[in-house]
């Protein structure tokens, strides 16, 4: 398995723009189950989780054409066109290595009448069920099963779904995957829809926008109450995939944390003011630098810089649009620097903190209680050989390694890999000593 060398105390300096958004392009790719129409994606991540999702619908009878866009580090087009409707099995082989895999659920059974697929994988960062999902697809009048690890999913009688009033709440908030699975098999529905607690993150707007262009009715996307007019049938549509929120904030919280100062293109700052606000208290400074009279306030140029004194700050991850679970790890990292006692509590995944014992490792003062850890500020952080247990927790074990005095090694980053594009070579590209070791180099 792959690991990160970094060697830390080296100030970022430079420019990089931001990639399309993971969470938002896998549901958006999912979508291309609902027609035979083409479908035109751009900037796509090249991601693990990405080839996943093509590898996946291949299977599933869709055409995945990739573009060659000029140089290995550009953005990716996709067009994706279903070209049969034979195979609706989604097997463990693939859906075990990202849980987002859930989402061709709803498409496949609104287009198809039916649909198997395992019971998804992903980061071991604590329970996360689909019993909102398939709540969501039984109001709609699916009958769902459980075999062999599978779930199979078949229309009513006569083959079409049914409109309903559905209520996706759940012990920790919403679900933005549940919520997808839902509004994406209510647009081949017959009647109305309505979806209550729905989740309202950006990456919902964005596939509904999509759904929109292929000719669906939604009104109220980023809304907790989303209300979907059932069509018979969807047609083309050509999208550009949103700025990943998540990496933009990764990249501000690396300028951060190494007293750097990096500009950053295609930057979400309207799907971000949470993190924004967050990094503003504790001492960073995001400008926005592009004209503000024609500027999309979800595709921003700012630059990011710190104040050499950061300052503790408490902060809850919530549901959109409070601060995002995915960017706990990565500000929990820049908090070690803190001068004083910072407190994270982590309300969507209570047990999202196995990077807490690795950091730890590195010389940070940490102590969990529960579902909170309490971060006293020290002067610097040590380099250590580390373990990355999941995505986020990889982002920030490799923020911590920055700005840590000495070497540090980032093991499996296999799991970074799944959501960052070459994250490596876009940090050495601003004065980052980080470099990718081969297994059969260490």
């Amino acid at each position: 398995m792959d690991s990160f060398v970094i060697e830390g105390g080296r100030r970022l300096e430079g420019r990089l723009r931001v990639n399309g958004s993971k969470n938002a392009a896998l549901p958006l790719m999912a979508a291309s189950l609902l027609t035979d129409a083409p479908l035109v994606l751009r900037d796509v991540p090249r991601l693990a989780d990405i080839a996943n999702m093509a590898r996946l619908l291949t299977e599933l009878g869709v055409e995945v054409e990739q573009s060659e866009n000029a140089g290995d580090d550009a953005p990716r087009d996709f067009t994706l066109t279903t070209r049969s409707t034979d195979e609706s099995h989604a097997r463990y082989d693939i859906v075990r290595t990202m849980r987002a895999s859930v989402c061709v659920l709803g498409p496949m059974l609104a287009r198809r009448g039916q649909a198997r697929v395992s019971m998804p994988g992903g980061c071991a960062i604590g329970e996360r069920p689909v019993d909102l999902h398939l709540r969501g697809l039984r109001a709609l009048g699916a009958n769902i099963e459980l075999d062999g690890g599978d779930i199979i999913a078949t229309a009513p009688a006569g083959g079409r779904l049914r409109g309903s009033t559905i209520f996706l709440g759940g012990a920790f908030g919403s679900t933005v995957l549940g919520t997808a699975n839902v509004m994406c098999a209510a647009t081949l529905a017959e009647g109305v829809t309505i979806i209550e607690s729905a989740a309202c993150e950006p990456e919902i707007v964005d596939l509904a926008r999509l759904l929109t262009a292929m000719g669906a009715r939604i009104t109220g996307a980023g809304s907790p109450r989303i209300l979907i007019e059932g069509v018979d049938a969807l047609g083309a549509a050509d999208h550009t995939v949103i700025a990943d929120r998540i990496e933009a904030g990764t990249l501000c919280c690396a300028a951060a944390i190494t007293n750097g100062s990096l500009e950053l293109e295609n930057f979400p700052l309207d799907a971000l003011l949470a993190v924004v606000d967050r990094l503003e208290a504790v001492g960073v400074k995001i400008e926005p630098i592009d004209n503000p009279t024609d500027a999309d306030r979800l595709r921003r140029v700012v630059r990011v810089t710190s104040d050499r004194s950061l300052r503790p700050v408490s902060v809850t991850t919530q549901p959109h649009p409070g601060f995002p679970t995915d960017c706990q790890a990565q500000l929990m990292a820049l908090l070690c620097f803190a001068e004083g006692n910072s407190v994270v509590t982590e309300k969507i995944f209570p047990d999202r903190f196995l990077h807490v014992a690795e950091l730890t490792r590195m010389g940070a003062t940490l102590v969990r209680q529960g579902a909170t850890v309490v971060v006293s500020g020290v002067k610097e952080l040590r380099g250590a050989p580390v373990m990355a247990s999941d995505l986020r927790a990889s982002a920030g074990l490799v923020l911590a390694g920055l700005a840590a005095r000495g070497t540090t090694t980032v093991n499996r980053v296999y799991h970074l890999d799944r959501g960052y594009d070459r994250l490596e070579t876009k940090l050495a590209s601003c004065g980052a000593a980080i470099e990718r070791r081969k297994e059969s180099e260490s």
